[in-house]
């Protein structure tokens, strides 16, 4: 089997190495970097120990939680401190009134069946075919009728009588028997009263104009209709119950609450409360790590969204991704570290955490945004990995604190291109660091002495300083290591005495002078519009190397000599002009510089047209040819640098050949080049837009009007021209 060839390898590698499935192996990774860091801080504490044994030291809940047996164990006692309820119901008397009123209405319809068959003229032509109602009878129908089927029933000879008396008797008794039980029962009668109650009823009815048996007869029916009428009332004494039951506060183990102290006894009830909140070795509680898997996936997710979305870098270059995860996982090893440092018996030891470094590095290294939002997740890891004291919480004293921490760190760094405005940060933030303590401190109305308290401060401070440290030690490494175009690397590639800025001083002088020119134009319009514009500098330094390959060809470098193009065809010069940006971006490539710089070199030109040879072919062919020969293959510039530099080195070449510049010259080919260059699409593929354009224009002509200031006439100088006048004239 053949061996893959080097090209084939490298250009295998590029076809993998952006592929999404490494995205996702870069986001796995984090993610299972993050639960191994975070893991000993929500697993909860397990303790070896027995009931009835002696704790040999102070033992705290790690989490809160609610004690429910001993919730409902305290709302049984509040129901049983309820007493029943009893209630006195006033509307009974009236009911065993009317029950009085039916007896007596049933009695009299009774009896007045049989008086009315005594009294009717045609009795006894009625009475002849028809069997006389025996009073047994109407007895047994009335009892069947009033029946309560207890024992309680009227005797028969209550109702024999009742159902002989006369209608008078009737109504003196049914009167009399309501009155009786009314008053009687308008009072409280318990179940326990209601034999006194019923004794009363003799004393009340004492009348003398009735017979005894029919006073009796009363009696006994007054006794009947006497029930209790005050009774336990279920439903407001469940009522009551409901009330008290409400009013038990749930018994809470809180978190942080001693549960046993030292050297007692852990009775039943402390072992209960060490095994609910999950402090025995023989339970196993597997929420704090599902719970810490679905924060993870909640973060990676939002994450990965987010870096997907953003118009960075990172969004199609996964060895960006793969730096943003290293840098990632350098900040959480850091953070890791130093949570073990609380462990020390130093007040506020954990403050030092430089956790900064992390905003920094992503901030000079990638993007500002991107290190903005990695800085709020460096904030939630913090708050749990140093909940030391409560474990499977969140300690959002130390998620402020790193959060503002790591803000101040992107805020102050900014775009700024020097390396010393890093330990100005570091300042910066411990600065920050000290606000932000004490604002925590007086929050929470720290009483402490002051040596603590200058303890935390001074821990704030250092965090600043290590901060910054860090930052300068680790970013050579990532730039060197992910090719990073730093502005340490833009500084050393503009040094004069790089081999290939001596090689363009050396065999195009003309080209080196023009490419200077070129970066003071381009780094200046650059600024004017936020780009970087110390790349643009060093770019334009860089962007005609092609040009040594053949430097006499270019006008720049033809001096005192003939132009070499003119012995040639135009389609030949076309090819040597042409060739110059790829040329340099291949010798560029040679010395492995950044692709930032090749990527100028090789698009500064687009897809121009080279319009004088192209005129130049014109005229002397007979069929027209396609513009499509003499364009440049591009491709256009994709950044807003390459379109600026290709701009400013087009303005360069155009102002030189300009007679006698003055400001409104030199601003009219300015805009004329740049509205030709949009009208011709070169600006399509980046995102200049129209207010970016005419800023641009601004700057290079303030820029140029600098250059080709008009100077002032020295008598000397006055005197030589006059004297070249006259001999001018002779």
């Amino acid at each position: 089997m053949r061996k893959r060839a080097p090209i084939d390898n490298i250009r295998w590698w590029n076809r993998i190495k952006d592929h999404r499935y490494i995205r996702i192996i870069l986001f796995m990774t984090l993610g299972i970097v993050l639960f191994l860091a975070m893991l000993d801080n929500v697993t909860p504490e397990r303790l070896n120990i027995q009931m009835s044994s002696i704790a040999d030291r102070d033992i705290r809940s790690p989490i809160t939680v609610e004690n429910k047996v001993a919730t409902e164990q305290k709302r049984k006692e509040a129901v049983q401190e309820i007493r029943p309820v009893y209630s006195q119901k006033n509307e009974y008397a009236q009911l065993q009134i009317e029950k009085i009123n039916d007896i007596f209405e049933l009695i009299k319809q009774q009896a007045h069946e049989e008086v009315v068959v005594e009294d009717v003229e045609e009795a006894d032509e009625q009475a002849e075919g028809q069997e006389e109602e025996s009073l047994e009878e109407k007895l047994e129908y009335v009892q069947n009728v009033i029946s309560t089927g207890t024992s309680n029933d009227l005797s028969d000879e209550t109702i024999l009588t009742l159902l002989q008396a006369n209608e008078t008797q009737l109504q003196m008794a049914r009167e009399t028997t309501k009155n009786v039980v009314y008053e009687v029962m308008s009072q409280r009668i318990a179940i326990n009263d209601l034999a006194d109650a019923k004794q009363s009823v003799q004393e009340k009815i004492a009348i003398s104009t009735v017979s005894s048996r029919l006073h009796t007869a009363m009696i006994e029916l007054a006794q009947f209709a006497i029930i209790p009428n005050y009774i336990y009332d279920d439903q407001a004494t469940e009522r009551l119950q409901q009330e008290a039951v409400e009013r038990v506060e749930p018994v809470i183990i809180r978190e942080g609450q001693l549960l046993v102290k030292a050297g007692e006894m852990v009775n039943h009830e402390v072992y209960e409360q060490l095994r609910l909140v999950g402090l025995l070795d023989d339970t196993f509680n597997g929420y704090p790590y599902a719970g810490l898997a679905i924060l993870i996936l909640l973060m990676i997710g939002m994450l990965a969204y987010y870096l997907n979305e953003a118009q960075t870098s990172v969004k199609t270059n996964n060895s960006h991704l793969l730096m943003f995860v290293l840098i990632f996982f350098v900040t959480l090893v850091v953070m890791k570290i130093t949570s073990l440092l609380e462990n020390l018996d130093y007040p506020g030891v954990g403050l030092i955490v430089p956790v900064a470094v992390g905003s920094m590095l992503l901030t000079m290294l990638l993007h500002e945004r991107v290190a903005l939002f990695a800085s709020i997740f460096f904030a939630v890891v913090a708050s749990i990995l140093f909940n030391n004291e409560t474990v499977g919480t969140f300690n959002f004293q130390y998620g402020i604190y790193v959060l503002f921490s790591s803000f101040a760190g992107v805020y102050f760094l900014g775009k700024t291109n020097k390396i010393s405005r890093i330990l100005q940060t570091g300042l910066f933030i411990s600065f920050i660091n000290i606000l932000t303590i004490m604002a925590i401190l007086l929050l929470k109305s720290f009483q402490q002495s002051g040596l603590e308290i200058g303890m935390h401060l001074g821990f704030a401070f250092l965090s600043g300083f290590l901060a910054a440290v860090l930052t300068l030690g680790l970013l050579p490494f990532f730039e060197a290591g992910f090719g990073i175009l730093s502005t340490t690397k833009l500084i050393e590639l503009s040094n004069p005495n790089h081999p290939l800025l001596r090689k363009i001083l050396l065999e195009a002088p003309g080209t080196y002078h023009h490419s200077v020119v070129v970066g003071n134009l381009a780094e200046a319009a650059c600024e004017s519009v936020g780009a970087n514009g110390l790349l643009a500098r060093v770019g334009s330094y860089y962007h005609d190397l092609g040009k040594t390959r053949r430097p006499h060809f270019f006008i720049e470098n033809q001096m005192k000599m003939d132009n070499p193009h003119d012995k040639i065809s135009p389609q030949l010069s076309k090819t040597i002009i042409i060739s110059h940006p790829y040329d340099g971006a291949e010798l560029l490539r040679e010395y492995k510089m950044p692709k930032e710089i090749v990527d100028i070199a090789e698009q500064h030109h687009g897809t121009t047209l080279l319009k004088f040879f192209y005129h130049k072919a014109n005229k002397d062919c007979d069929n027209p040819i396609p513009e499509s020969q003499f364009r440049y293959p591009g491709p256009k510039a994709q950044t807003k640098v390459a379109a600026i530099v290709g701009i400013a080195d087009s303005v360069e070449a155009a102002v030189r050949s300009i007679s006698k510049p003055t400001p409104d010259k030199i601003e009219n080919l300015v805009r004329k080049i740049i509205n030709d260059r949009l009208e011709d699409g070169q600006f399509d593929e980046c995102d200049l837009t129209m207010k970016e354009l005419d800023k641009i224009a601004i700057s290079i002509c303030e820029t140029l009007q600098g250059t080709f200031h008009s100077r002032i006439e020295y008598p000397e100088d006055v005197k030589e021209k006059k004297g070249e006048s006259n001999g001018n004239r002779n």
